[in-house]
């Protein structure tokens, strides 16, 4: 099982990359789970048809000891276990804790022992690395990370916090880190502006994302570019860096 963890600014359009990767994945044969760490739970809606699973932390408060595997885990585009941990109640209590909560009960429920996913996508907002947001590298959970930003200011700004956060694990056996995807905005001297910043907190560019009219027509129906263009010069795209991410098997 490998398992990655995806962070990024909010809004830079990592849950988008991180369900059309989970597409690609599982179009290859893998068994895939995405586990979206975001308050706004809506990082496997373009597996869902648009639909928002109900979330771990809802679960929890709602049947507390008699939440089941199946009430955390919904299917979704072929056959990809789709999770989301959630948040609290707004206002109340706090984001990054709401994570631990629902990983621990991932853990508690055996998830990875029951499921046996070859491939584990985490799905985590960059923008405040504190303890919750940081589980997913240090408790063993993920085995690397990768930072989706794009050229702008305070998207690399938000990649050099999770860089720190992952260099203060170091030494721990914790996830390191294999690079950052740069999910163009196509403003002025993007790919130089995103080399520089990786080179800072060492690092490169593992791979690029073009902006693309297919993505927003594909969320519009709640789909991947995978299911809804599948023949695309997109999809490919997507392809390859899953291949990347996930090794030679996906490759061969």
């Amino acid at each position: 099982m490998k398992k990655i963890a995806v962070y990024g600014k909010g809004g830079i359009g990592k849950s988008t990359t991180v369900s059309n990767l989970s597409a690609a994945l599982s179009l290859e044969g893998f068994t895939v789970m995405q586990i979206g760490c975001d308050p706004k739970a809506d990082s496997t809606k373009n597996l869902t048809g648009g639909r928002n699973v109900r979330t771990v932390l809802e679960l929890l408060r709602e049947k507390k000891d008699r939440v089941t595997l199946d009430d955390l885990v919904s299917p979704g585009f072929n056959g990809i276990l789709c999770v989301e941990a959630g948040g609290p109640t707004p206002g109340i209590g706090c984001a990054g804790r709401g994570i631990i909560a629902a990983f621990e009960k991932l853990k508690e429920l055996q998830a990875y022992e029951i499921y046996k996913p070859d491939v584990v996508l985490y799905d985590v907002l960059g923008d405040v690395v504190c303890g919750g947001f940081a589980m997913p590298m240090r408790e063993g959970y993920a085995d690397e990370v990768v930072i989706v930003s794009s050229g702008e200011m305070m998207s690399l700004y938000a990649a050099a916090n999770i860089a720190q956060a992952i260099q203060n694990f170091a030494g721990r056996s914790y996830a390191s880190l294999r690079g950052v995807i740069l999910n163009r905005r196509d403003i002025e001297n993007e790919r130089a502006l995103a080399e520089a910043a990786a080179r800072e907190i060492g690092t490169g560019i593992i791979g690029e994302v073009p902006r693309c009219s297919l993505v927003q027509n594909a969320e519009a129906e709640g789909k991947t570019v995978l299911e809804k263009f599948p023949s695309s010069e997109m999809s490919g795209i997507y392809r390859s860096l899953a291949g990347l991410l996930a090794g030679e098997r996906v490759a061969s």
